[in-house]
């Protein structure tokens, strides 16, 4: 009788039993993936397919006429010496400094103001919000009428005995004037999500503060803050990310003036796909700000990931 050796006989066969879970997995999923198809489609269509299509514009000259021409790195290499390109990422860059300094503090005050507050809480919400629903032909043109050198800031201004201010039309007050717009505007939905995470931190903790003495500065810097300080951390980050692509208030007050200064990268690339009709370059232009944009997004992640560690 001949004996069996370890070559005949090999690893159980476990193919089927591996196809049978995919198969039953899939029937289980079936109607949720079914469900998911037109999100994915939208997203796909809508979000990567422009994304690839940027890509590779920015390496053609587009004409719609006589046929896109493939110029390689010629639409980058017009980009980098172009000097409008670099007034508009100082101007940027400007603009991101003024966000910080005027605007982003704004709503945590606000939060943490009206969680504060013991009556009245939800009318001081409301109308914290409110300027935020406003549509932004109405809103331009309420600011512009603030702005206007008869309107009522100056009334104010000169009935204080001093000289009316420019906002619209002075290089140096041009870009903060935009700025104080938007911070208006735009505080209150960031103050609801800080006020959401001020609201969430146990009263139990503000209790005992108070039993041992603190007063209302000291429960703040030492308890309120740090409990939000992942918050802010994240909101931090995504306005940076928000003030280099704004571009509707430059635009529309001011149309990148008075003498370019309000022209920001966003602004300078609508206007090089729009009205110059250079797509190429355009496209360039938006893949140097993908590719900053997504370092800064990885290295906020990254920061996260090592805090949370």
């Amino acid at each position: 009788m001949e004996q069996s050796t370890p070559a005949m006989y090999g690893p159980p066969n476990t193919a089927p039993k591996r196809k049978s879970r995919l198969a039953r997995g899939t029937r289980k999923y079936f109607w949720g993936l079914l469900f998911l198809l037109p999100a994915f489609a939208i997203f796909i269509l809508f979000l990567w397919v422009p994304i690839v299509k940027g890509f590779t514009y920015s390496f053609y000259h587009i004409d719609f006429v006589k046929g896109d021409n493939f110029v390689g790195f010629d639409n980058y290499k017009a980009v980098l010496s172009d000097s409008d390109v670099w007034i508009a990422v100082k101007n940027t860059l400007y603009y991101m400094f003024l966000a910080l300094v005027i605007g982003f503090w704004v709503p945590i005050l606000f939060a943490i103001a009206i969680s504060e507050l013991r009556r009245f809480q939800g009318f001081v919400r409301v109308a914290a919000y409110l300027p935020n629903v406003l549509p932004l032909v109405v809103l331009y043109g309420l600011w512009r009428w603030f702005y206007d050198s008869v309107g009522p800031i100056n009334f104010v201004i000169t009935k204080l005995g001093l000289d009316p201010v420019a906002f619209m039309t002075n290089t140096k007050w041009s870009m903060i004037s935009i700025v104080i717009m938007e911070t208006w505007q735009s505080f209150g939905s960031a103050m609801l999500i800080y006020l959401a995470a001020v609201l969430s931190i146990p009263r139990d903790w503000y209790e005992a503060a108070e039993i041992d003495g603190a007063g209302v500065w000291n429960r703040i810097r030492y308890i309120t803050l740090p409990s939000i300080s992942k918050l802010i951390g994240l909101l931090l980050i995504l306005q940076i990310i928000a003030t280099t692509q704004g571009y509707q208030s430059q635009y529309a007050m001011l149309d990148g003036g008075p003498n370019k200064a309000t022209l920001t990268y966003s602004l300078y690339i609508v206007k090089n796909a729009f009205t110059r009709l250079d797509f190429g370059v355009a496209s360039a232009l938006g893949v140097l700000m993908f590719l900053v944009l997504g370092g800064i997004g990885v290295l906020q992640y990254r920061l996260q990931r090592k805090g949370e560690n």
